[in-house]
């Protein structure tokens, strides 16, 4: 069936207001409202994927706010809701990678370029990550610098940081987390 729209809506979370959307194959983004700001983001979708983009909802979407929470409350490791993503060759090789990288532990980009085949492409590693729509599901926040220290999070380091420690199994502090 050949997907002829991108329905959106809004979804909650412990970190902010997300925006998701998903076409009739899968989820193809989620992004934090405060990246850019809504209309931004939906411009940015619209460009990628050729289609209109309507408010509204379907069964994908149902599932990753379901999955989110789940996620949130630590009983979801691995999200099952269908994904519907574009990009270039080298961003799909790259968010295959970080598909991979398992719960609660962390990749470098050097680490990633290096998976791929390609040394020494750890920034076109890191461009791919930030062309990344779907936080979360593709767990970019998973990927830091060689020497342990965060860095390129488009929905804030704060974020990235309570990611990771959640993923720790550490209970990180929400009020600690704006820095």
């Amino acid at each position: 069936m050949q997907n002829d729209k991108i329905v959106f809506r809004d979804l909650k979370n412990p970190l902010g207001e997300m925006i998701a959307g998903a076409t009739d194959k899968g989820v193809c983004f989620l992004e934090w409202h405060d990246r850019g700001g809504v209309e931004r983001i939906k411009q940015r979708v619209q460009k990628r994927y050729k289609i209109p983009l309507l408010e509204g909802n379907n069964k994908h979407l149902d599932q990753l706010e379901k999955e989110l929470a789940d996620y949130f409350s630590g009983k979801l490791k691995k999200f099952k809701v269908a994904v519907d993503v574009t990009g270039t060759p080298f961003e799909r090789k790259t968010w295959e990678q970080l598909l991979l990288i398992p719960y609660g532990e962390t990749r470098s980009y050097t680490q990633i370029a290096d998976k791929l085949g390609k040394l020494g492409a750890r920034r076109a590693v890191g461009r791919a990550n930030g062309a990344n729509y779907l936080s979360i599901v593709i767990p970019c926040h998973r990927v830091i610098e060689a020497n342990g220290n965060l860095r390129g999070y488009g929905g804030k380091l704060w974020r990235k940081k309570y990611l990771l420690e959640l993923e720790a199994g550490l209970k990180p502090n929400l009020s600690m987390c704006h820095s």
